[in-house]
């Protein structure tokens, strides 16, 4: 499926960059009016109704249209925020474990900028779980990278973390 032009992106963008300045419902409005000028099973359009709805507090609402997108083939970084935004969702709507299984079959998946993302969302499902000694472990790894001192200290302790859980 063709991927919106440059012009409806940027008209997105001004949208998307108004959701602090707006009421949700207006908010809301201007994503659909929006993503309705593509056709109905564009999984961009899906992805980006979807963010709307879990980002105004519908997360129930959001959950089939990430499924949706992702099933129409959403491509490119838009995938993989909605894997994490559907992680995050199912999470919301109390399915930890649905939520996992999405975060870890991510990470295996491919490596970008959205690791980290990944990895914070994973460790809050972890905790969610009860299982915070391993999600304390994914944040601190998550974050090893972007420290300007200290990476291999604060990854062997991320490491020691899981070696001292699991023994």
């Amino acid at each position: 499926m063709d991927t919106p032009d440059a012009q409806w992106e940027d008209r997105l963008s001004v949208v998307l960059a108004s959701i602090d300045d707006l009421p949700e419902d207006e908010f809301l409005a201007a994503v659909l009016d929006l993503t309705g000028q593509l056709p109905a099973d564009h999984p961009v359009g899906l992805f980006e109704r979807a963010g709307a709805y879990d980002s105004t507090g519908h997360p129930d609402l959001a959950v089939p249209l990430y499924e949706q997108a992702l099933a129409n083939s959403l491509q490119g970084p838009r995938r993989r925020r909605a894997v994490i935004q559907l992680a995050s969702s199912r999470r919301n709507l109390g399915e930890p474990e649905a939520a996992l299984r999405l975060l870890e079959e991510e990470s295996r998946r491919t490596t970008d900028d959205l690791d980290a993302a990944v990895a914070t969302f994973r460790a809050l499902v972890l905790a969610d779980l009860g299982r915070e000694r391993e999600g304390l472990a994914c944040a601190l790894q998550a974050i090893a990278g972007y420290l300007p001192r200290y990476n291999r200290s604060v990854a062997r302790y991320a490491a020691a973390l899981l070696d001292r859980h699991d023994a």
